[in-house]
């Protein structure tokens, strides 16, 4: 499996606090069955993390989870906040490409309120060349009242990452029944942990995968889609489930 969101570079933001608690996070998601893990430091006024410091603790992880010799190969990437977007130059955007790939930002869905210019957003970052991954709106009180929100997004090209531990229930019912709906409607493409420490949300993977009670999909979620990100290569089509067909199946016809 592969997990594209977590924070595993100590002092950046309210992630690890040193290096020792990065290796035992890869430890953790070696153990989990996750062979690569993006380092997804915030990118906000509160933690306005830069290209530089993402990268340099990026390489001091790296040479601390291979001196441990955990399997687990250490991406870069950055989880950025929409209102900091205006901030950074596309030059900046790029080095915090999800997974090292340039074209990719993971975009922090806000915890309230529906941003009423984020389908501007991601229009214009469209444009510019760049896709998106919406990060855990699940955990969004306006896309817990209605999932469908979501709809134009995706169809707009933008992918939904849904929190493991939103599916497996560790964050409560109400973001473990919007996740399950983003499933049932289609719109959720990856699953992550957005792990901040191994006894904290922890980093598993599994748990939730097993949540979507199906092999297929969990690999699409877990493995397709986020290998795909990461090698510049198309998105595969989510695999046919037993389940009704969600929302963007039906409105195709």
């Amino acid at each position: 499996m592969l997990d594209l969101h977590s924070h595993i570079l100590p002092g950046l933001d309210d992630g690890v606090r040193d290096l020792d608690g990065a290796v035992a996070l890869a430890r953790a998601a070696a153990a989990d069955g996750i062979v690569a893990i993006a380092a997804t430091p915030h990118v906000r006024d509160d933690y306005p993390t830069t290209p530089a410091a993402m990268g340099a603790a990026l390489a001091a992880v790296r040479e601390a989870v291979a001196r441990a010799e955990v399997p687990v190969e250490i991406l870069p990437g950055g989880e950025i906040a929409l209102d900091r977007l205006d901030a950074l130059s596309p030059d900046d955007l790029r080095a915090f490409g999800l997974g090292g790939n340039p074209a990719w930002l993971l975009l922090e869905f806000p915890y309230s309120g529906w941003p009423l210019d984020l389908g501007d957003r991601v229009f214009r970052l469209r444009a510019a060349g760049f896709r998106i991954v919406l990060a855990h709106p699940e955990r969004n009180g306006s896309v817990q009242a209605s999932p469908e929100r979501l709809v134009p997004l995706v169809q707009a090209g933008a992918l939904v990452q849904v929190t493991a531990a939103s599916l497996d229930g560790r964050l409560g019912r109400t973001p473990q029944r919007t996740a399950k709906a983003l499933l049932e409607l289609e719109l959720a493409h990856l699953l992550a942990s957005d792990a901040h420490a191994p006894e904290l949300r922890s980093v598993g993977l599994s748990a939730a995968a097993a949540e979507t009670g199906s092999a297929e999909l969990a690999a699409w979620l877990t493995r397709d889609v986020p290998a795909a990100i990461v090698a510049g290569e198309p998105i595969p089509s989510r695999p046919e489930t037993r389940r009704r067909r969600g929302l963007l199946g039906r409105l195709r016809g």
